[in-house]
């Protein structure tokens, strides 16, 4: 389908705006960046920055960034699972959503928007409906509408019909919404965890 004039405008725009945002986020938080990476440099080690492939728009690879929140896996020491090797410095830095701040260079780069379904695992590609995939249709985001509507607490199909909701519904207007919201829901720090998790089940399609 050809995409109006009108919808060109205003994917740029809001390309605009992430350009723009993005970097006066990492300026206006430089200090909070900087003490939270000497957070997890003392609780955790190297390395600070936690680098995972991720599918982006049309499921292109990338390598997402944050804030290491887990231990390595160690067996000899118990460490195993999420919920053993995620440090109390790291369910601090989720419960307040630090450990995304780094995602604001992805958006600078342009592998990433402020707003957009969430990218999800490489390996989950191969396990989504057609309906499902359709949440790569754009660029993935720091937040989107799933995750101010619950966020790790809805199912995996609320989560992605949420998604294909945002990629049906999406404008400049929705997206101001959604930022909005977000911000009530980083305070409120609700649905940081799925039920029974230290994060997020596995989807298994």
């Amino acid at each position: 389908m050809t995409m109006s004039k009108g919808l060109r405008a205003q994917r740029a725009i809001k390309r605009g705006v992430d350009i723009a945002a993005a970097t006066a986020g990492l300026v206006a938080l430089s200090p909070v960046l900087g003490a939270t990476a000497l957070a997890v440099r003392l609780s955790m080690g190297s390395p600070i920055l936690f680098r995972q492939q991720r599918p982006g728009l049309g499921g292109q690879p990338f390598d997402m960034l944050k804030f290491r929140t887990m231990l390595p896996v160690d067996p000899a020491r118990g460490l195993t699972d999420d919920a053993s090797r995620l440090t109390r410095v790291g369910a601090f830095l989720r419960s307040t959503s630090l450990d995304e701040l780094p995602e604001l260079i992805n958006v600078l780069r342009g592998d990433m928007s402020l707003v957009g379904p969430r990218p999800l695992l490489m390996a989950y590609l191969d396990r989504y409906t057609p309906r499902q995939a359709r949440r790569h249709e754009v660029r993935p985001g720091i937040t989107g509408l799933a995750q101010v509507s619950g966020r790790n607490g809805l199912s995996w199909e609320e989560r992605f019909e949420l998604d294909v909701r945002y990629v049906d519904s999406w404008s400049l207007l929705a997206d101001a919404k959604i930022l909005l919201d977000t911000v009530l829901v980083v305070l409120k720090r609700e649905g940081i965890n799925a039920e029974g998790q230290a994060t997020m089940s596995e989807f298994t399609g």
